[in-house]
């Protein structure tokens, strides 16, 4: 056991320092770390199913969330992060893992869809996603869509 804390909550229910640090963890990796100028806070976060996994020092540690679903009726999973000092200890796999469980509990089915950062594309397969479409640049990165069916 590994002593991380996972928890899932809607964006009312987060505290102040739950929102702090996921905001910190998703600007230190997506706009630091991939040196990526793009608008982090987007206005989803009040929509979405939050996912945070702490460490026993109760520092954020891993992230992802939810949005409800779109005008082609999928939910779209998206901000999947792990900090960069626990990469490499399937985080991420367990991240993904949860958030297909969050999936079915809220929605009857893993059916969803995301956008990947296109050298992701094969760990996203992993999790029955497929690609739906030609890579793309977003925000500086390239992306593909995806979707995973029943």
């Amino acid at each position: 056991m590994n002593g991380n804390r996972w928890s899932t909550k809607l964006f009312d229910e987060l505290t102040n320092k739950e929102l702090h640090d996921l905001l910190k963890l998703r600007v230190d990796v997506f706009v630091v770390e991939q040196v990526c100028a793009y608008p982090e806070i987007d206005g989803a976060d009040p929509t979405a199913i939050h996912l945070l996994a702490q460490n026993e020092e109760d520092e954020l540690i891993a992230y992802g969330r939810i949005l409800p679903p779109d005008e082609h009726g999928l939910p779209h999973v998206g901000r999947i992060v792990v900090r960069n000092d626990q990469r490499n200890q399937s985080l991420a796999s367990e991240l993904m893992q949860r958030a297909m469980d969050i999936l079915l509990e809220q929605y009857g089915t893993r059916t969803s869809a995301l956008a990947a950062q296109s050298h992701l594309e094969k760990f996203y397969a992993r999790f029955g996603y497929a690609r739906v479409g030609p890579d793309y640049m977003w925000d500086g990165i390239m992306h593909v869509d995806m979707e995973r069916g029943e």
